[in-house]
C-alpha cells in the first residue's frame, strides 16, 4: 500500500477541474508541489525516452567532425526534429480531448503499457543475441550516406520520434495547458544537455553504450508503470 502510495504522489496527473480550481479558486495560483510534481514526471519521461538517441547524436558529432559550423547544424536539426515531435504530439492530445470523452480517456494508457512490454520482450531477446553489433550496425546506417546538415539530423531525429509521441501522447491528454507547456519547455531544455553530453562523449562510445544500457531497463520499466497507472485511473 506504501509503494502504490509513492507511485501514485510520482506520477499523479491531477484532473484539469483540480487545476482550474487551483488556478482560479481562493489562492489564486498554482501550487509549488504541482510545479515540482510537473518538472519530475517531465525529467523521468525524458531520460526514459531519449537516452537511447546518446549514441546516435555522438556519430553525428563524430561523423561531422573537424569540418566548420557541425556542433550549429546538429544543434539546429536536433531542436527541429524534437520540436516537430512535440507539437505533433500536442496536436494528437488536443484532437483526443475532443474527440474521446474524459472518461474514456484513461485508456490511451494503453499506448505506453504496450510500447513498454514490447520494448522489455525486445530487451530479452538482444540481450540473448549479439546487441552491440546490431545497435552499432543499426544507429551507422540511419547516418549512411547522409552529410552533417540541418535538415538530415531534423529528419533522422523524427524518423525515431515514434517512442516520444506515444510515451507523451497519454500524459498530454490528461495534462492542462500550463503542465503541457511546462512539459515542453523541459523537454527543449534537457534537449540541449542531451546534445552537450553527446558532445562530450565524442570519442568515448563506451561511456555512450553504458548509458544505452541503462536506459534499456529505465525505459520500458517507466512505460508499463505508466501504462498502468492510467489505465487503473490513478493519474
Amino acid at each position: 500500500m506504501l509503494q502504490l502510495t509513492f507511485l501514485y504522489g510520482f506520477f499523479a496527473i491531477p484532473r484539469p477541474s483540480f487545476f482550474i480550481s487551483e488556478l482560479f479558486g481562493n489562492n489564486g495560483g498554482v501550487t509549488s508541489s504541482l510545479i515540482i510534481s510537473t518538472l519530475v514526471q517531465a525529467l523521468v519521461l525524458f531520460v526514459a525516452t531519449n537516452i537511447d538517441h546518446l549514441a546516435l547524436l555522438t556519430l553525428w558529432f563524430v561523423h561531422g567532425q573537424n569540418r566548420p559550423g557541425t556542433t550549429a547544424r546538429i544543434c539546429a536539426g536536433q531542436y527541429v526534429g524534437f520540436g516537430v515531435i512535440l507539437a505533433v504530439t500536442i496536436v494528437l492530445s488536443a484532437i483526443s480531448g475532443l474527440v474521446i470523452p474524459q472518461e474514456y480517456l484513461r485508456f490511451l494508457g494503453l499506448i505506453p503499457l504496450a510500447l513498454g512490454v514490447k520494448a522489455a520482450i525486445s530487451e530479452i531477446r538482444e540481450r540473448v543475441g549479439s546487441r552491440d553489433f546490431e545497435d552499432e550496425d543499426e544507429d551507422e546506417a540511419q547516418l549512411k550516406g547522409k552529410k552533417v546538415s540541418v535538415g538530415a539530423v531534423a529528419l533522422v531525429t523524427m524518423a525515431n520520434g515514434g517512442d516520444e509521441v506515444a510515451a507523451y501522447l497519454p500524459v498530454f491528454a490528461l495534462s492542462t495547458w500550463w503542465q503541457i507547456a511546462l512539459f515542453s519547455a523541459v523537454f527543449l531544455v534537457l534537449a540541449g544537455v542531451l546534445l552537450a553530453l553527446a558532445r562530450f562523449i565524442t570519442g568515448r562510445m563506451g561511456l555512450a553504450e553504458l548509458l544505452e544500457r541503462f536506459e534499456a531497463i529505465i525505459f520500458p520499466s517507466v512505460l508499463i508503470l505508466l501504462g498502468v497507472l492510467i489505465l487503473a485511473d490513478l493519474l
